[in-house]
């Protein structure tokens, strides 16, 4: 584990009251001294997204190749078969209207090919992550869009489908990205929930990232509760001056 990746993931995990650990991902020539390989098989790469919330694992193209869009957006090889599969679905997709041809080049692609690709909760990987992905809800996003607004001087995009594009997203531009997920990443994951989407950091950018996050975070709390003050004051008839309003939040801070 790295220091300060560690701290990192403290500082993001209480200012934004995350249900789930942030989670590293980190496409590498090589694996890491004592890092396990995976073992088992997955449906889909995003799956490899919960698991790695338990342990810090490697995986290797073939750990893929049970989804053809996975491979697609992290520019991992495969086989002839692979290949095949991936044009099946593609057809069917295009029978649906979900992704059409058009479409195709408009879906974000790692721009390295990876040999491998770590995965583990941020505090305990022990390298420095290209990505950090985020379960969160709609509140915890309002925060890490304000934090994105402030480091990169613009907002986030709002992506769909396919959910795993948000890595390539946030690594290729350096600058992060929302996920609302997709249908296929939702039937793997139990941890995407209805009221859950993702949020990606560039890995490059974290600490600043976080730092951000701690002031907005402090300062919504605050905001909060000013406003619900003044909610109250003006259902009672009143109509408080922001000055008023900040009066009794102070003197809310002070008598709790």
């Amino acid at each position: 584990m790295l220091p300060e990746m560690t701290a990192i993931a403290a500082t993001l995990t209480e200012s934004l009251a995350l249900a789930h650990p942030p989670i590293a991902i980190c496409p590498v020539d090589r694996v890491p001294p004592g890092v396990p390989m995976w073992q088992g098989r997955v449906p889909a790469g995003c799956r490899f997204w919960q698991e790695a919330g338990r342990e810090v694992f490697a995986t290797a193209p073939v750990d893929h190749d049970l989804c053809a869009i996975g491979t697609f957006t992290h520019n991992l090889p495969g086989s002839t078969a692979h290949e095949a599969d991936r044009a099946d679905a593609l057809a069917v997709f295009a029978d649906l209207g979900y992704v059409r041809a058009e479409d195709l080049p408009l879906i974000p692609v790692l721009a390295a090919r990876p040999s491998y690709v770590v995965y583990g909760p941020l505090d305990r990987v022990p390298v420095v992550p290209e990505v950090v992905l985020l379960f969160v809800r709609a509140d915890q996003t309002l925060i890490l869009a304000e934090a994105s607004q402030q480091v990169e001087g613009g907002l986030p995009p709002a992506m769909g489908r396919p959910a795993c594009a948000i890595v390539p997203q946030a690594s290729n531009q350096g600058r992060a990205a929302l996920s609302l997920g997709c249908c296929g990443a939702r039937a793997y994951l139990d941890v995407l929930t209805d009221d859950v989407a993702l949020y990606a950091l560039p890995g490059r950018h974290l600490a600043a990232y976080a730092e951000r996050v701690v002031a907005l975070a402090r300062a919504n709390a605050t905001l909060t509760a000013f406003h619900q003050i003044r909610r109250r004051d003006v259902a009672e008839g009143k109509s408080p001056t922001v000055k008023e309003s900040l009066a009794a939040l102070m003197g809310n801070t002070a008598s709790g």
